[in-house]
């Protein structure tokens, strides 16, 4: 298994086990750190992963149930619904990962995870919102500076 693959699979079980168990995100980290024998790169990608997932559940919910409204998210495997929130975050909040690569990525994870139908029902969602991806990063966006408390205009403060 790849090293970045490898990272995604503890960053899965990690929010696997903070969704089921609401155990804390740094307890769960590093009980899931020492299992894994990665580089330190490595593990800084997991753990950024499950910190940057984490905090925006709801918000990556909400995109999910929209593309799959037959499917109330809490109904929802958990499996999928981790799957799903950590390649959005990858190609739709970061922009960091391209597309293709994170929903390849999730499949991959679903087909060794996931039920017989995860692969497909992952892909389709993630197909899905990958066609709004400049409108749910430009959300993400605003979200974080409303957060930061940083302007959406560009402006500096007291300008």
């Amino acid at each position: 298994m790849k090293s970045r693959t490898r990272a995604r699979s503890l960053a899965l079980q990690a929010l696997y086990e903070i969704d089921l168990a609401e155990h804390p995100v740094d307890e769960v980290l590093k009980a899931r750190l020492a299992e894994y024998a990665l580089d330190a790169k490595t593990a800084a990608f997991a753990e950024d992963l499950v910190r940057g997932v984490e905090p925006l559940r709801a918000a990556l919910d909400d995109y999910i149930a929209e593309l799959a409204p037959e499917w109330p998210i809490d109904q929802v495997s958990i499996i999928d619904r981790n799957l799903l929130r950590i390649a959005l975050w990858e190609f739709a909040v970061t922009k960091q990962t391209p597309v293709k690569v994170a929903i390849n990525e999730a499949v991959e994870l679903a087909k060794r995870y996931g039920s017989d139908s995860a692969p497909r029902f992952v892909n389709g969602v993630l197909g899905g919102l990958a066609e709004r991806i400049n409108e749910i990063h430009q959300a993400f966006k605003a979200l974080a500076e409303l957060s930061t408390g940083e302007l959406s205009t560009g402006e500096e403060p007291g300008a």
